[in-house]
């Protein structure tokens, strides 16, 4: 399993933007799929995007479809998450994670998670 180390989490008002980064404590295979998840107070864990590590394919939640945006950095093992047109509902405790095999996506290594908040 890969380990994985969130950052750029932070306080932004309504409408702004937040980069995250996750960084992995290794080469992550071409097998491999990462995503970001967000988890909200007295709520579900979410999915917010994936992208699978070789070829780049995204998903992402329709919430965020056109404001957020999941790319990766092959050399630098990091994957980013651009959000922009933030929403206090987008606050949340973000958490990147990676996924062994890109058929099933399921997602056994986790991040220690990045606050998100968004003031109204």
């Amino acid at each position: 399993q890969v380990q994985l180390v969130e950052s750029g989490g932070g306080l932004v008002q309504a409408g702004g933007s937040l980069r995250l980064s996750c960084a992995a404590s290794g080469r992550i295979p071409s097998s491999y799929a990462t995503g970001w998840f967000r988890q909200a107070p007295g709520k579900e864990r979410e999915s917010v995007a994936t992208i699978t590590w070789s070829a780049g394919v995204t998903s992402y939640a329709d919430s965020v479809k056109g404001r957020f945006t999941i790319s990766r950095d092959n050399a630098k093992n990091t994957v980013y998450l651009q959000m922009n047109s933030l929403k206090p509902e987008d606050t949340a405790v973000y958490y990147c994670a990676a996924a062994p095999n890109i058929a099933t996506m399921r997602f056994g290594s986790w991040g220690q998670g990045t606050q998100v908040t968004v003031s109204s």
